[in-house]
């Protein structure tokens, strides 16, 4: 985990979702998973927009696809499910933290993934869902 004097990443950081949330409201863990079926331990972010957006367009949702500028409001660490597993290093500058995200401002337009983008990365995940080799650290 990182301390005041030991920081990962300076950001700004941003939160993926299809939840419609607002300036100030806090992001917090112990609610579901958009990728598993259970609750999550910690909340999720990344200091890069590409991140961000997988995580808006892969959201369990029909709802508007989002992407929130966040501060963390505690200590974070390297998010284990994308560092050193499948790329060396944090190349997406993804973490995850006990302590809640606070929403400081939504970005008004950016630009998705195409459809068939999407629909390449949902078939993956289900192919390791079917495999077992989809593990989820929390």
């Amino acid at each position: 985990m990182n301390s005041n004097n030991d920081v990962l990443d300076r950001g700004p950081f941003f939160h993926g979702t299809k939840a419609e949330l607002k300036i100030g409201d806090l992001l917090e863990p112990q609610y579901l998973s958009n990728y598993q079926d259970k609750k999550s331990n910690h909340i999720y972010f990344t200091a890069t927009l590409e991140a961000a957006k997988w995580g808006a367009e892969l959201a369990k949702s029909g709802s508007k696809e989002r992407i929130y500028v966040v501060e963390p409001q505690g200590e974070f660490e390297n998010d284990p499910n994308v560092t050193d597993k499948k790329f060396p290093g944090n190349p997406t500058r993804s973490y995850r933290s006990k302590f809640p995200l606070k929403i400081v401002a939504e970005l008004g337009s950016w630009e998705r993934h195409s459809d068939e983008q999407i629909n390449h990365m949902i078939a993956s995940i289900n192919k390791l869902h079917e495999e077992g080799k989809f593990v989820i650290y929390d």
